[in-house]
């Protein structure tokens, strides 16, 4: 059963384009209405770096990661899902077969990258061998080479067409193999 009454990330479906139109109109209602201890946060995902072939080359795109979503983080009631799916440019909700907003599993948040993650909770230390669960190296294994605690940044060495090659990513981007 999952607690409404603690905050939870929710998906929201916006219309095309409005994805920022969205999350400043949340933004600004919170302000207005003083919804602080309700509406947490509200993040429109980045883009990410992908590799694209076109005409036999490999070539480095930057793209959205999750087009016409925002992610809202949220204490659930009737009134405040009400407010957020009235915004101007929400479509609804990802809801369950019931009609209410389906709150996002942990696993779900961590991928998304919506939560910060700290050095103590990452349980890696330079050494130890990781698996990359987002970004253009998904899925590569490699080993930590350096922590940086105040850009929440690890620098893994990969092994890539026979040679081992540095790449910086993100906390949120890595998990310790066991």
């Amino acid at each position: 059963m999952i607690d409404m009454s603690k905050p939870q990330w929710y998906i929201i479906c916006a219309s095309f384009g409005y994805d920022y139109i969205v999350r400043d109109n949340i933004l600004r209602m919170v302000e207005s209405s003083n919804l602080h201890d309700y509406i947490f946060d509200v993040v429109v995902p980045e883009v990410e770096e992908v590799v694209e072939n076109k005409d036999g080359k490999k070539k480095f795109v930057m793209r959205r990661k999750y087009p016409n979503y925002v992610f809202i983080k949220m204490i659930y009631t009737k009134q405040i899902w009400y407010m957020v799916r009235n915004t101007r440019g929400v479509r609804d909700f990802c809801t369950s077969a019931d009609g209410k907003p389906l709150p996002m599993s942990p696993e779900d948040v961590k991928k998304a990258q919506l939560e910060k993650v700290k050095a103590e909770d990452l349980h890696v230390s330079v050494g130890d061998m990781v698996h990359i669960i987002s970004g253009p190296l998904q899925d590569f294994t490699g080993e930590v080479k350096e922590i940086k605690l105040d850009t929440q940044k690890v620098k893994v060495s990969v092994s890539m067409f026979g040679r081992d090659t540095n790449v910086e990513l993100e906390f949120g981007q890595i998990e310790k193999l066991m």
